[in-house]
C-alpha cells in the first residue's frame, strides 16, 4: 500500500526526471485505490507543446486507460501546486483531492509565475492583456440549442 509521502516523493522523482531529459521540473502521478495508473513529466521543451503539462498528461493518460473522462475516484499527486490550466484540467477530469509539494510561489521562484494568468482570469474580456472579441453571433448559441435537445449526451 502507498502511502501520501511515498506517492509525493515518487511525483517530485518524475520532474526531476524531467529535468535530465531537458524538460521543466514537474511531475504528476493519477492514483485509484493503492494502484498507480498513470505518471508524467512535464514535456513542454521537448514536444513544442505548450500544455505538456505534468499534471495534464498524467490526466490524459489515466483517462484514456480508465477508458472515462470521470477521474472523481483518484487522487492526483503532484511535485508543484498546479498552475491554472491544470487546475482547470484537474477540476474537468473531477478528480477531488490533489497532493502536491512545492507551492506556486516556489514555483514563482524558479521563473514559473501564475499570477499574470489568476489576475486575468477574474477580468473581463475586454480588460485582458490578450485581445478577446466577441461576436455575438446566433449560431454560437444555437450550437447549445442542440446540446440541450440532444438525447444520447453524457455529461461531463
Amino acid at each position: 500500500m502507498n502511502d501520501d509521502k511515498t506517492l509525493l516523493h515518487k511525483a517530485v522523482d518524475l520532474a526531476k526526471d524531467g529535468i535530465r531529459l531537458g524538460n521543466g521540473p514537474f511531475g504528476a502521478l493519477i492514483v485509484r485505490g493503492d494502484n498507480i495508473i498513470a505518471e508524467a513529466s512535464n514535456q513542454v521543451v521537448m514536444s513544442h507543446d505548450p500544455t505538456a503539462h505534468a499534471e495534464v498528461l498524467a490526466i490524459r493518460k489515466a483517462a484514456e486507460i480508465l477508458k472515462t473522462h470521470d477521474l472523481s475516484d483518484c487522487t492526483i499527486y503532484t511535485s508543484c501546486e498546479p498552475c491554472p490550466m491544470c487546475l482547470g484540467a484537474i477540476y474537468w477530469s473531477g478528480i477531488k483531492r490533489v497532493v502536491y509539494a512545492a507551492g506556486k510561489g516556489d514555483a514563482e521562484m524558479a521563473g514559473f509565475s501564475d499570477k499574470l494568468i489568476y489576475d486575468e482570469i477574474s477580468l473581463d474580456p475586454a480588460s485582458r492583456k490578450i485581445s478577446f472579441i466577441h461576436i455575438d453571433e446566433e449560431e454560437g448559441r444555437e450550437v447549445f440549442r442542440l446540446w440541450n435537445d440532444f438525447e444520447d449526451k453524457i455529461r461531463y
